[in-house]
């Protein structure tokens, strides 16, 4: 079949997206809305109830088609609720987005000195969080003939010099595992590893006056910043049909900081 622009479109899909209605401007709320404007019901999924619900009347109030769920990703019981949710709501899952994860609230502690509950608390969510979502809706993608999973990784994985980059690291190996592992059931699994984004989450933790801006100045090929929807056009291509093709990979969108051949 020759190649359609409406091969990126996501009509008729379920998409949840975990981490979508936190902190104001964030990158799980530029998936939400961007896979609404692709034609995805969206599953706005988040700790913050409140916060998943102002995304999903957004999404709505633009003439999408949008729930709001509660969910503890490092929960079993709750990750499996939401699966349920968006079955009830939509049919099922076709789209499994990541995104949920310790980032400002992690330790920065180096490894001689993190607490071990602290250090549990992290690969908690960020780890066990992606493959408890990921069983949860599996089933779901098995009965509708496939589906698309993405992990948000990092660029501070490469390397990783702290508790959160170990935990993205690990998250690498758990993306290439789940593609290998459910590629016959025409599941995919790939990793975004952002660089420094201009989400609320990342200014508070990285202001504009960081001395870590002035090193990404200096390091990255192009701009040192993005912003959150900058990352919505990878997410699309590996959901969509037009990226049924690419499995078990991590696609690097930070301006040229973390260069891979």
């Amino acid at each position: 079949m020759a190649f359609s622009l409406d091969q990126f479109r996501l009509d008729g899909k379920v998409a949840v997206v975990t981490g979508a209605g936190g902190r104001g401007n964030s990158i799980g709320r530029a998936y939400a809305l961007g896979f609404a404007n692709a034609g995805a019901a969206v599953v706005v999924a988040d700790l913050n109830q409140a916060g998943a619900q102002a995304v999903a009347d957004e999404i709505n109030g633009a003439g999408g088609r949008a729930i709001g769920v509660g969910v503890d990703v490092s929960d079993e019981a709750q990750t499996l609720a939401m699966a349920a949710a968006a079955k009830e709501a939509f049919g099922g899952v076709d789209i499994l987005i990541n995104n949920a994860a310790l980032m400002v609230d992690i330790s920065y502690d180096n490894c001689e000195t993190v607490a071990l509950d602290a250090w549990n608390k992290a690969f908690a969510v960020n780890l066990n969080g992606a493959l408890l979502c990921s069983r949860a809706v599996i089933p779901s993608m098995r009965e509708r003939g496939g589906g698309r999973i993405v992990n948000q990784t990092s660029g501070g994985a490469y390397p990783a010099t702290g508790l959160y980059g170990i935990t993205k690291l690990a998250l690498v190996g758990l993306t290439t595992s789940l593609a290998k592992q459910f590629g016959a059931d025409n599941i995919t699994c790939n990793a975004i590893a952002p660089g420094n984004v201009k989400s609320d989450a990342g200014k508070m933790l990285v202001p504009d006056d960081s001395p870590f801006i002035q090193f990404l100045q200096m390091t990255c090929a192009t701009r040192p910043r993005g912003e959150p929807d900058e990352l919505v056009g990878a997410a699309i291509l590996l959901c969509s049909e037009a990226g049924s093709w690419i499995t078990g990979q991590v696609i690097h969108i930070d301006g040229g900081w973390i260069m891979r051949p």
